[in-house]
C-alpha cells in the first residue's frame, strides 16, 4: 500500500477549485500520469458518476475506471478507482482560506495481482507521481484552465 498525502494552496476561489478538480475528467489537464480521462455517465456529477481513464504505469497506458463514492460540493470528493494492476481511493478536500483555497489530496494506492508483492519497490515512484500531479494541479488552477 502506498498512502500519498499532498496539500497545496492556490489563489482560486473554493467554488472554482472544486468545480475543476472535482470533475475527474479534468485530471488529464493536471496529472501527467493520466493520458486520457472522460466522464462516462450521463447527468450531473454526484455519487455514482463514473470516469474512464488511461493512466501511465511502468511505461504503459492502462485503463482504469473511477467512481465517485462521496460528493459534498464544494468541500470534498472521494473516488474509487480500479484497473487490472491497481486499486486506488482518492479523497480530495477543499477549504476556503484568506488567499483562496487549500486543497488536500490523499490517495491510497494498492497494486493487484503479482505486482502486489513488489509494492514497496514502487512506493517512491508513487510519491513522485503524486508530487508531479499536485504541481500540475497548481499550474492548471493558477493558469487560465478553469
Amino acid at each position: 500500500m502506498a498512502l500519498l498525502e499532498q496539500e497545496l494552496e492556490i489563489s482560486r476561489s473554493l467554488n472554482e477549485a472544486f468545480a475543476f478538480v472535482g470533475d475527474f475528467a479534468n485530471t488529464r489537464y493536471w496529472d501527467p500520469g493520466v493520458a486520457q480521462a472522460e466522464k462516462v455517465t450521463d447527468g450531473p456529477i454526484g455519487v455514482g458518476t463514473q470516469y474512464r481513464l488511461r493512466v501511465l504505469f511502468n511505461g504503459r497506458e492502462l485503463p482504469m475506471t473511477y467512481e465517485v463514492t462521496a460528493w459534498d460540493p464544494p468541500n470534498r470528493v472521494v473516488l474509487k478507482g480500479e484497473g487490472s494492476t491497481v486499486r486506488a481511493t482518492d479523497e480530495i478536500r477543499f477549504e476556503a482560506i484568506a488567499t483562496g483555497t487549500r486543497i488536500s489530496y490523499r490517495a491510497d494506492v494498492r497494486l493487484r495481482g503479482p505486482l502486489a508483492l513488489a509494492e514497496p519497490l514502487f512506493r517512491g515512484r508513487f510519491e513522485e507521481t503524486g508530487k508531479k500531479a499536485m504541481a500540475g494541479m497548481r499550474a492548471a488552477l493558477e493558469g487560465n484552465t478553469t
